[in-house]
């Protein structure tokens, strides 16, 4: 336990995300969070129920001059995204999230933070233990893996939840009230390839991307920040045209929904060639790092000459589909909405390539709030990578959210807000995945709505929460659980 961080105000939701902070939750791996919640309600002597996907829901009565109130979801996710720096030591399979108090926020020692969607939880375990927060009957739902698949809301069976307002806590700026949100796809390519001997007398060189931001990849991905394995490839894209660069093994990024921030490829070349490979290469560097120097100040870019050079590269051919398959896959903002101002529309993420030993691998997610764009990119994407020879599956699609201007819960968010903060909330729909679409196809007639405190730099090490907007919050979310509108 963290006594700097359990005791911030409001205690009762900071003493939760506290105590959940010590339990390891990646996505696919819940089995001790599930049970850490479903000890939570036991204690308290709630009706808790996990369904077969692992959701959890826990329901809470009405408190008194509410029972005539609609019946409410309180709706987050028990997943967290699970990142570190290179040089951070940490088990997270074992290790509670360490975390401090940097001025106005709360961050972890080079890890992700696990606020993205920890506060929404704690925020549900505050009101589901308080004894004197007013709130109509509650139905708390926690689902599971929403980082990497969303099957949680996908297993969710209809008719389970009996709530006709589902307030999802899962956004991330203070001032927007979230009613829309985009759909995504995961596309795999992969292909494998014989191995050969290297050359004889050949060199080899480490080459390393790093210090890159890394952020979300739906609601960071119109900021401009570098991708490693953009990065990457464009460095051996010019090493292999001017100096015949071989590789032996690259590995890049991380999880599909984490702009990568790392990448690192072991590389051979000849003697006679080093010169050029040397040149070649520091001009690349200098071109990206200038380009990228608002951006990415902290990008760091190397070349390290090996003492033991591998035993064996990818065949010539095979290298060169790679880089050019790469270099054509559209990576950032590929169309932005043409019915919301300043909306993604729709966009890809190159998160994760891995090439050696004879396999390469290249993991995309797609995103978009339409299908058919979805689907435009991810068939595009899968031209390229099947041009290369690769086997290309598209998977883990879910649908986005389609925004309801009309929503009577909206109306009372909106004013309840301006009331609070004499200031109008932005009413938007978001380029991440929220869970509200795919909730929505076995509850068509639940009236949704998404909002949340400031996070910043969510599913990169960079992640933390601001104090000042978690107190903004939580007295938004009391203020609507007062106001719930009553049944008809």
């Amino acid at each position: 336990m963290n006594n700097e961080i359990a005791q911030l105000e409001p205690r009762e939701l900071w003493s939760n995300f506290d105590a959940l902070n010590t339990v390891p939750r990646a996505s696919k791996k819940e089995e001790q969070v599930i049970a850490f919640m479903m000890d939570f309600a036991a204690k308290l002597s709630l009706d808790a129920y996990k369904d077969e996907t692992g959701n959890i829901i826990i329901r809470k009565p009405a408190t008194a001059g509410l029972e005539n109130a609609k019946t409410v979801v309180l709706q987050s996710h028990l997943d967290m995204v699970h990142q570190k720096n290179n040089d951070t030591e940490f088990d997270f399979t074992t290790q509670g999230i360490k975390m401090l108090v940097d001025g106005d926020w709360v961050c972890a020692e080079g890890t992700t933070l696990g606020a993205d969607n920890g506060i929404g939880v704690a925020a549900i375990m505050a009101i589901l233990a308080s004894e004197t927060i007013a709130h109509p009957s509650i139905e708390a739902l926690f689902t599971v893996d929403e980082e990497t698949g969303m099957t949680g809301a996908m297993g969710l069976k209809g008719g389970v939840l009996k709530g006709e307002i589902l307030l999802n806590l899962d956004t991330e700026e203070d001032d927007e009230i979230d009613i829309g949100c985009a759909g995504g796809i995961d596309v795999t390519a992969a292909k494998s390839y014989v191995e050969e001997p290297v050359p004889e007398k050949s060199l080899s060189y480490l080459i390393t991307v790093k210090g890159l931001q890394g952020g979300h990849s739906g609601m960071d991905i119109h900021k401009g920040l570098g991708n490693a394995n953009k990065i990457m490839n464009r460095i051996l894209f010019q090493a292999e045209k001017h100096a015949g660069l071989r590789i032996s093994n690259l590995q890049g990024g991380s999880l599909r929904n984490a702009i990568p921030r790392e990448s690192v490829a072991l590389t051979v070349v000849e003697p006679d060639r080093e010169v050029a490979f040397l040149q070649s290469v520091q001009v690349a560097v200098d071109d990206i790092k200038f380009e990228y120097r608002s951006t990415e100040p902290s990008l760091a870019i190397t070349f390290d000459k090996q003492d033991t050079v591998p035993a064996r590269v990818m065949p010539v051919a095979e290298q060169k589909a790679l880089i050019q398959a790469i270099y054509t896959a559209h990576n950032g903002v590929y169309k932005m909405s043409t019915e919301l101002e300043d909306l993604v529309e729709t966009s890809n993420n190159i998160a994760r390539v891995s090439a050696g030993k004879g396999s390469i691998s290249i993991k995309c997610l797609t995103r978009s709030s339409v299908e058919s764009s979805k689907f435009d990119l991810a068939n595009s994407l899968s031209a390229a990578f099947e041009l290369m020879g690769c086997d290309v599956e598209f998977s883990g699609s879910y649908p986005g959210w389609t925004p309801n201007p009309d929503s009577e819960i909206l109306k009372v968010l909106i004013k309840i807000y301006e009331d609070q903060n004499d200031s109008k909330a932005d009413v938007v729909a978001c380029h991440a995945g929220l869970e509200c679409g795919i909730l929505g196809r076995n509850y068509p007639n639940m009236d949704m709505i998404s909002f949340g405190p400031t996070i910043r730099g969510a599913h990169s090490p960079a992640e933390r929460v601001s104090i000042s907007s978690v107190q903004k919050f939580w007295k938004f979310l009391l203020e609507i659980l007062a106001n719930i509108p009553t049944k008809a």
